[in-house]
């Protein structure tokens, strides 16, 4: 009997000691990551602010092939809910608390462990840079007794264990952002006609890699012209090829707006008014990068021979720019139509 009760004592004794070293244990934990993605810094809050996505990119939903997943009403933005259960990863809700277009997410993970639940604050940084956006996702805490029990345990603590999803979430997140920004889709509408009309435009020489660039800086400068002199736009910006050089890689080209009337300009002024006349054409649509317009064309020209479509003399193509980064950062979405005027 004596036996059994030094036995029980020294187990007691070991139990307390074990439960002050527990107690007594640094319990505040912090794990983050950063990574830079060669995305606008508008795409990647809005690709994590939406909970719909993590399906795409989470490291703990990737590796499980049947999750049960539940939204909130409200999937993205302030209050917004995503839960899940699995045999795999276990059971967990995360809801945002705030957010701060396009700069900042916080949010509150609750996730069910065995000796009950695990409470970690969950933050999203985004700094626009050089190369493109840097992204911070870290996580902090304080861990219960309960926890920091269980990771004694463990071959790795908590921070080991953690870091590694980080940096693949993260990987993940870059790639299902990449996929999006590449889609695009070509569509050769056929032949329409175009209204033409006054436009007022400027025009410049360029080697062809820098047409996309000089066009934009050159439409900001037209625009601008125009609101300073209370010149009334009609419709999207657009460019006119008047020469397009494969062998040396030129272009000239303009870039302008049409207008309601005539606008005449002075002498000295470069930019200038001119017209379009009401024309057949062959019409095609890309939405997405301008690196895409290659593409474009050559279906266009590709639908013009098919159809044995003559080109109109002493008439230039051009495109349109519907919608582009004024309108949307996510260049799937830019949509350019394409005016190759015909007989």
């Amino acid at each position: 009997m004596k036996i059994i009760k030094y036995l029980l004592f020294l187990i007691l004794i070991l139990i307390i000691g074990t439960s002050i070293y527990v107690a007594t244990k640094e319990g505040d934990y912090q794990v983050e990551e950063t990574r830079i993605v060669e995305a606008p810094q508008e795409m990647i809050f809005n690709e994590v602010n939406e909970f719909r996505n993590w399906e795409d990119w989470s490291p703990w939903l990737q590796s499980d092939d049947n999750p049960i997943m539940n939204y909130s009403e409200e999937s993205s933005g302030e209050g917004a809910t995503f839960s899940w259960k699995s045999d795999e990863i276990g059971n967990g809700e995360i809801t945002t608390i705030e957010t701060r277009p396009f700069s900042s997410i916080s949010q509150e993970l609750v996730y069910t462990i065995p000796f009950g639940e695990s409470n970690s604050a969950v933050y999203w940084n985004f700094e626009e840079t050089e190369n493109g956006t840097e992204i911070t996702w870290g996580m902090q805490g304080k861990h219960s007794f309960m926890e920091k029990l269980g990771f004694m345990f463990q071959n790795d603590d908590f921070n080991e264990m953690m870091q590694p999803k980080l940096q693949q979430g993260l990987e993940n997140l870059e790639r299902i952002t990449n996929e999006k920004m590449a889609e695009y889709s070509i569509s050769v509408d056929g032949v329409t006609q175009h209204g033409g009309g006054y436009y007022m435009y400027s025009t410049t020489a360029s080697k062809l890699s820098q047409v996309n660039d000089r066009m934009i800086a050159m439409v900001a400068d037209i625009s601008s012209y125009m609101e300073r002199n209370n010149i009334e736009k009609i419709g999207n910006p657009f460019v006119l090829y008047n020469e397009w050089n494969n062998g040396n890689t030129t272009a000239i080209f303009s870039t302008g707006y049409f207008t309601p009337s005539e606008v005449i300009t002075p002498e000295e002024s470069t930019v200038l008014s001119g017209f379009m006349p009401n024309q057949k054409v062959v019409k095609t649509t890309l939405k997405g990068n301008y690196d895409n317009l290659s593409e474009a064309w050559n279906q266009a020209h590709s639908y013009i021979q098919e159809n044995e479509l003559m080109l109109l003399e002493d008439s230039n193509p051009f495109e349109v720019y519907t919608t582009g980064p004024q309108q949307t950062k996510n260049p799937a979405n830019w949509e350019t139509t394409i005016y190759i005027p015909v007989q």
